[in-house]
């Protein structure tokens, strides 16, 4: 059993919330309402509910699932006093025309993931932002599954990156390494295996065919942000 903390109860922190508490782990959930706010899904998961700086003393792994645009907003010293092995897994993607608007540092570049460990003053590894969450909760097959869906995993630190795809295997996912976060725009949106459901295979072969080339509907324009209905 680890002790995992949930930034977010959104529909990737939900989904994840249910399958970590499901496979065993104790798990507490926070978001920016507060935990008066979590008590249906923690009576539907059993999961915890805690404030943002809870989960992060508690906890020897705290993933983040906010939106993107929000990763800036949470506490300035949010993992400031936590121990140098608390591993942190970043779920989030760069919606600039749907929800984020214009960032910078990643209109000019730098990887999304790149950008939040910035943001938070922490190492992060990118996980669980390439499968919709609908299909996160569903998918999940036994190891060695027909067909059994894979999810790409990036991180610079070889031992939270190795502990973060164990993860990915016990809720049901085969877990392939894509590299290091330098490396990781190989898995962020409008690349070649995004929200595709590959198996380890096409995971490999999407990551390898993907390019550093971000495409017209992945920046932001001067009236981003819409919305996903009406992205501008």
């Amino acid at each position: 059993m680890t002790k995992i903390g949930i930034i977010g109860s959104g529909n990737i922190g939900g989904a994840l919330t249910e399958l970590f508490s499901k496979a065993g782990h104790e798990v507490a959930i926070a978001n920016s309402r507060g935990p008066d706010s979590l008590t249906d899904l923690a009576r539907e998961t059993g999961a915890r509910p805690a404030t943002i700086a809870e989960v992060v003393r508690g906890s020897e792994i705290v993933v983040v699932a906010v939106p993107m645009r929000r990763v800036g907003e949470l506490p300035s010293d949010l993992f400031a006093d936590a121990p140098t092995n608390l591993i942190v897994i970043d779920t989030s993607n760069y919606y600039p025309r749907q929800r984020d608007g214009r960032i910078e540092q990643v209109e000019a570049g730098m990887t999304e993931s790149g950008w939040v460990q910035r943001q938070l003053g922490r190492p992060v590894v990118k996980a669980f932002n390439s499968i919709i969450a609908g299909h996160l909760l569903n998918k999940g097959r036994p190891a060695g599954g027909v067909g059994r869906v894979a999810l790409a995993v990036a991180g610079d630190d070889a031992q939270a990156k190795a502990t973060v795809m164990r993860l990915v295997e016990e809720i049901g996912f085969d877990a392939v390494d894509a590299g290091t976060i330098e490396q990781s725009w190989r898995q962020q949106p409008g690349s070649p295996g995004y929200l595709k459901d590959y198996d380890a295979a096409g995971v490999r072969r999407a990551l390898a065919e993907a390019t550093g080339v971000r495409t017209p509907d992945w920046q932001a324009t001067p009236n981003s942000p819409g919305t996903f209905a009406s992205p501008a």
